[in-house]
């Protein structure tokens, strides 16, 4: 199985007094604009995934559409294993019950670092960070399982956003 992970594009910061529900916070229009050159980027060297899954919060739903209008990717599920404080291992349990060949997941730091490091083989506590609207691709021999997976790519905005066509 191949599983593309996505962090959210950029938003603003935290504000209490604008989003007393921080689950309501959208991206910035700087978020979007990039997010969409990101996404061009990434639907370049990523494979089509068959599945996307996202966090339910407003941010990463609204990079999940933006994944779909400019990479084409399938309309994203809410998926409650990718909140930000979710223990990363109930996502992998998740996964591992997909049959689908190709997941593609959109959600929030520290939790995909640490998601991430659960992945790979090894002690990589700290795991890899991602920046806003970075990705990787990581690769199982079969079901998504603890320690299995191999990094393919790692890709921060930046690359993606050259890696577009004009």
């Amino acid at each position: 199985m191949d599983l593309v992970i996505v962090r959210h594009a950029i938003a603003p910061e935290r504000d209490a007094t604008r989003w007393p529900d921080d689950r309501l916070r959208p991206l910035s229009p700087g978020g979007l604009a990039r997010g969409r050159k990101a996404a061009l980027g990434l639907a370049r060297i990523a494979p089509e995934p068959g599945l996307v899954l996202t966090s339910p919060l407003v941010r990463t739903r609204q990079t999940a559409r933006i994944l779909q209008r400019e990479a084409g990717w399938p309309r994203a599920q809410p998926c409650a294993e990718l909140v930000p404080d979710a223990p990363p291992r109930t996502l992998l349990a998740r996964l591992a019950h997909s049959s689908a060949e190709r997941i593609a997941i959109v959600g929030h730091e520290p939790h995909l670092s640490a998601f991430l490091a659960q992945c790979l083989p090894g002690d990589a506590r700290q795991g890899l960070p991602f920046r806003k609207m970075g990705a990787a691709l990581v690769r199982f021999p079969g079901r998504a399982q603890a320690g299995r997976g191999e990094l393919i790519w790692f890709a921060p905005p930046k690359l993606l956003r050259a890696l577009r066509k004009d």
